[in-house]
């Protein structure tokens, strides 16, 4: 069993998918960055000075002194965090878009198959059914 998770494990595909995803993460954090740290002040700007990231719903206020006993934090919907990570989303979609654009582009169209002998088989039966 051992030497089956190994060759599992050891297997292109496998290891591409980890690089992957370890990548995405990278890309994540560059992606917040980005939007929070360059677009959303912008946004801000022009809606007046708004820190969106600060902006919330309160439902319940906040009860005592934080670091005390009995604290109690405020219960509130953070809709401007929500605001940046849709934000984020739109950019990395459009980003991931231009990037299958220039693959398509880079690569050129592939040629279609020729068709299998099945499917020549198929064609010339559905062009007798036609007569």
């Amino acid at each position: 069993m051992w030497k089956e998770f190994k060759d599992f494990i050891m297997t292109g595909n496998v290891i591409d998918f980890a690089i992957a995803v370890i990548l995405a993460g990278a890309v994540g954090l560059v992606v917040n960055g980005f939007v929070n740290d360059i677009i959303m002040p912008v946004v801000g700007h022009f809606a007046g000075g708004t820190d969106f990231s600060a902006k919330v719903i309160e439902l319940s206020p906040a009860v005592g002194v934080e670091g005390e006993a009995n604290y109690k934090p405020a219960n509130a919907i953070r809709w401007g965090a929500w605001l940046n990570t849709i934000i984020s989303l739109l950019i990395v979609g459009f980003v991931l878009f231009m990037m299958g654009k220039a693959k398509v582009r880079a690569m050129g169209a592939a040629p279609d198959p020729d068709p299998t002998a099945d499917q020549v088989l198929l064609t010339e039966i559905r062009d007798a059914l036609k007569k």
